[in-house]
């Protein structure tokens, strides 16, 4: 659950910058982004190794 903070907050200072452009948007923007794509598969990875914890 590390992952989205560090997307979010731990990365921000070095994300934060208008140049380069990706698909025409702000690299800010992508990184932000991406990094909202990415908190639920990080939050579904926890759950799953969570469920095989609780099997065993």
């Amino acid at each position: 659950m590390l992952v989205p903070f560090v997307l979010y907050l731990g990365a921000l200072p070095f994300a934060n910058r208008v140049e380069p452009l990706v698909f025409g948007l702000p690299f800010l923007f992508v990184w932000l982004l991406g990094a909202t794509l990415a908190t639920p598969v990080a939050v579904w990875l926890t759950y799953r190794g969570d469920q095989k914890r609780r099997r065993s």
